[in-house]
């Protein structure tokens, strides 16, 4: 995508440069302030029209900056915020917090011996009546 680009800007460049050199002989009266007298340079037409088109793009290039600026201050400010609430809730494995503890197993209670002579005594868990 980045070489497209490229192409297009240097397509445009090679027009603009040729418009201003085949145009460039050629001066015409600018007014700056219409009046009976009017105040204005006698200019190039190339000049003439590089100069309207830098007063066209350089306010937007600049409005196109701020705005990108304040949005990459705005996501690297997220992403801090994100990050300090990963790390706070993180818990500490040395200390032995209680987030540690609910995961390990209980173990079961021990079982008596039984020996294997004696049967064992009846289970009244069975259900039959």
């Amino acid at each position: 995508m980045q070489i497209v680009r490229t192409i297009i800007w240097v397509v445009l460049a090679a027009f603009v440069v040729m418009f201003v050199l085949t145009n460039f002989g050629e001066p015409q009266r600018v007014k700056i302030w219409p009046s009976e007298n009017p105040i204005g340079f006698d200019w190039p037409v190339g000049v003439i029209a590089l100069v309207f088109w830098l007063v066209g793009v350089i306010p937007t290039w600049l409005y196109h900056r701020g705005v990108k600026w304040s949005l990459n201050r705005r996501i690297r400010s997220l992403e801090a915020s994100i990050k300090s609430n990963a790390l706070a809730h993180r818990p500490d494995p040395g200390t032995g917090s209680s987030a540690a503890t609910e995961n390990t197993p209980v173990p079961a209670p021990e079982a008596k011996p039984t020996d294997s002579l004696t049967p064992a005594p009846p289970s009244t868990e069975s259900g039959s009546a």
